[in-house]
């Protein structure tokens, strides 16, 4: 880990706006030092969804004028968002926005440097690769991916560019989360024995879009382009517009909110992937036509494949009928828990001297230590200019100026769509899903999970 990443914690302090400061911080006067540093980055939107709207405008706005960045065009297949992103851009940076009627159109203008893509779950990777190919650095929403084909086509074409993109895994720019992975990293933790992932809530109309969804009329977007290599399928605003409820089109709770999690579990152990899957749920309270699971509970094996003996165990589990959004995340050792929500360590559960004594054993338990981090961490999905994706996306802008690799690198949306696609297998087959590492596949009843 390159020194100014491994010093995160030590080296910055969060401001309110949630611009980060200090000595892997770039001051202004630095970026006159880097060659092309006074050229301003265009920037285009790719989706003007509303994850965009009320997260990445934002967040953008805290830094743009810093970092000599400006949003030029926005691209969407909807005439209805393509006027509304270009309007509101508009508004924001004091010019003229170009409204562009699909990503081919923006690429063949030469409009831009970089792209914010945050279009439907299954398109993400789709997107980076017309983007990476077109001469392009991105940001790139979670899921990074919601099929291994287009996992691996995506991971290739973005390694092979030399271009930089970022995941929008934006824990991984949180100070708790810094100090949680050197904590872990460093030995003190001892071996993670398990994991807790949980996210509960009670929204019947979480991924909804009752408003909106009578308004989008098929000779208004461009149906064909949406659907892009998912099998052909007639009109559905609902599937366009509630993507998250639908199977093929996203995988519901696994990509949304156990792509977030896992991604922890990936940078803080140093695995690639789970060894093994399995998951039970099913829709128990909201019968509206989703096919997507509104309650499931995913179990899975991580370690060395080499070493079957050795390992631990991660469970994730979310409903959408009772909970508040507060997930958590709770690593365990034989010494005690790291909790992400309380961001303490903590003897909790460890070996007492009492239990380590009947078999002749020392007690394991681990001290009282608070994570270096004052900031309350939020992690819904819209959260408007919250300090973890503000952090992110300045990250992001820094490192097309400077060329080094983000926080979130496209091997770490590989990884958690790995797990994702495992998860999803697991749901759709009801089998024991493994990852092959020769072919790169998700495996189930003995072949490669399709949709």
């Amino acid at each position: 880990m390159p020194q100014s990443r491994r010093h995160f914690i030590k080296q910055t302090t969060l401001t309110s706006a949630g611009a980060f400061l200090g000595a892997s911080a770039f001051s202004a006067s630095s970026y006159k030092r880097i060659i092309g540093a006074n050229d301003r980055v265009r920037v285009g939107v790719v989706g003007f969804s509303d994850r965009h709207r009320s997260s990445h405008m934002p967040c953008f706005m805290n830094h743009y004028k810093e970092l000599n960045f400006d949003v030029v065009a926005v691209s969407d297949i909807w005439n209805r968002r393509r006027e509304e992103g270009a309007a509101a851009w508009k508004n924001k940076m004091g010019h003229e926005v170009t409204a562009c009627r699909n990503n081919e159109e923006l690429y063949d203008k030469k409009l831009v440097d970089a792209v914010f893509i945050s279009t439907a779950d299954f398109q993400h990777a789709l997107h980076a690769i017309e983007a990476v190919n077109a001469g392009c650095d991105a940001y790139v929403e979670k899921p990074f991916a919601e099929t291994m084909d287009d996992n691996r086509a995506a991971l290739k074409a973005i390694k092979d560019s030399g271009k930089i993109v970022q995941i929008g895994s934006q824990r991984r720019s949180g100070t708790n989360y810094w100090a949680a992975y050197d904590f872990i990293r460093s030995g003190k933790f001892g071996p993670v024995t398990m994991v807790e992932l949980t996210w509960n809530v009670n929204q019947p109309g979480r991924w909804r879009r009752p408003d909106v969804v009578p308004l989008l009329k098929e000779e208004d977007t461009d149906w064909k382009r949406f659907l892009l290599n998912r099998p052909n399928d007639v009109f559905d605003p609902r599937k366009y517009l509630e993507f998250r409820l639908f199977w093929p089109y996203s995988s519901g709770l696994p990509g949304q909110w156990m792509s977030h999690q896992i991604d922890t579990v990936h940078w803080f152990t140093g695995l690639p992937h789970p060894r093994s899957a399995v998951a039970n749920g099913g829709i128990y309270m909201w019968k509206d036509g989703r096919k997507n699971w509104d309650t499931m509970t995913v179990v899975f094996d991580y370690g060395p494949l080499n070493d079957p003996s050795s390992g631990f165990q991660v469970s994730f589990a979310s409903r959408m009928h009772n909970g508040e959004e507060d997930p958590k995340e709770i690593y365990y050792s034989n010494g005690g828990e790291l909790n992400l929500n309380t961001n303490k360590v903590s003897p909790a559960g460890g070996l007492t001297q009492k239990m380590a004594a009947q078999m002749g054993m020392q007690a394991n338990l681990l001290p009282e230590i608070s994570l270096e981090s004052k900031e309350k961490v939020v992690v819904s999905a819209n959260t408007g200019g919250d300090t973890l994706t503000s952090n992110h996306i300045r990250n992001w802008m820094e490192c097309v100026r400077s060329r080094k690799q983000p926080h979130a690198p496209v091997e770490a949306g590989y990884a958690h769509a790995v797990a994702v696609i495992m998860a999803n297998a697991a749901v759709h087959t009801g089998a024991k899903v493994t990852f092959d590492e020769q072919t790169g596949e998700v495996m189930a009843n003995g072949k490669p999970f399709k949709y």
